[in-house]
């Protein structure tokens, strides 16, 4: 669905519960307290303001009938409890999903009416349904670079001092990985490598970053499977050694970060990194908007004492 359907067709409250039901529910409703399928429909009658003496809206329940219990489809989902009406949460994914190079809390305050505040802490609820859990380990040819995320800082000396490094893992014709890592030591790249590529794999490229070999040798994978690319010689493809594959990755990332973001919290840099990593792994998929809503409506609950909003933009 594009952000023209999204508008037609889910331009109400009861619109969007019944879409987010079957987002949520796809072979039938079951309850959340004990996982029954014997669900009767209600409509609680909205109740009278005594100081407006305006009626407020019809709620529409679920009720389980072996326990009793009462809810909605938002009851424990990242929805739950919220006081943003829905169709807002709607366009605000269609408009993170599609924007191939982000969109700041501060647009999606402008685009969407609301304040920043609530913009950033909607944006990142939905970064949060986009962590990929387990994800399966790269076994393809994959290509390992890092690069450097901060301000410009004046001198050579010491210039990476107030630089944050990111490591990235992608799998030719496959999956992306993005991740902030403390140094790009030894231990720290072997860490990653262990979790993110197969021993199994059929290659793997770096530049001559050293570190890495004693990094490969600690994640099981053959020296003879490791081809280097020196880039301090000036030299960035060697017949099918390269890793600029990888490296378009960071430059789009490195474009949404400058251009739509412009400052990230050091605290929630892991969450950019995956919000852009999934969009990249799912760029091809038919219903990307769809999967987010599904993806947000099984992930639990994200009160808001978990990701107070930080002073920087983003």
């Amino acid at each position: 669905m594009n952000l023209l359907d999204i508008y037609k067709e889910l331009n109400t409250a009861a619109k969007c519960l019944a879409f987010l039901e079957h987002m949520r529910w796809p072979g039938g409703v079951k309850c959340v307290s004990c996982e029954s399928e014997r669900i009767t429909a209600l409509v609680a009658k909205g109740k009278r303001n005594k100081k407006t003496g305006k009626v407020g809206p019809d709620r529409h329940l679920l009720q389980c009938n072996e326990c009793r219990f009462q809810f909605t489809a938002t009851t424990g989902t990242i929805f739950h409890d919220t006081h943003l009406p829905l169709e807002k949460w709607f366009l605000a994914i269609a408009l993170i999903t599609e924007s191939k190079k982000g969109i700041s809390a501060a647009q999606l305050s402008r685009a969407l009416g609301i304040q920043y505040r609530t913009a950033w802490y909607l944006a990142h609820r939905i970064r949060k349904s986009m962590v990929e859990a387990n994800p399966p380990k790269l076994t393809g040819t994959v290509e390992l670079d890092e690069t450097y995320i901060g301000g410009k800082q004046r001198g050579s000396k010491r210039k990476l001092l107030n630089k944050e490094v990111v490591m990235g893992i992608r799998e030719r014709r496959g999956d992306l990985r993005l991740i902030h890592i403390e140094s790009p030591t030894a231990e720290n790249l072997g860490e990653q490598i262990r979790q993110h590529v197969s021993p199994d794999v059929k290659q793997v490229m770096t530049d001559e970053w050293p570190a890495y070999i004693p990094a490969f040798i600690s994640a099981g994978i053959k020296g003879t499977k490791h081809e280097t690319i020196r880039h301090r010689d000036k030299i960035y493809v060697r017949g099918n050694v390269h890793t600029n594959t990888v490296e378009s990755a960071f430059s789009l990332f490195k474009r949404g970060l400058t251009g739509a973001f412009h400052k990230v919290s050091l605290k929630h840099l892991q969450r950019y990194l995956n919000e852009f990593s999934f969009r990249f792994n799912n760029r091809k998929a038919p219903d990307l908007f769809g999967m987010t809503v599904r993806r947000m409506a099984l992930a639990g609950a994200m009160p808001y004492v978990t990701c107070p909003p930080s002073l920087v933009q983003g």
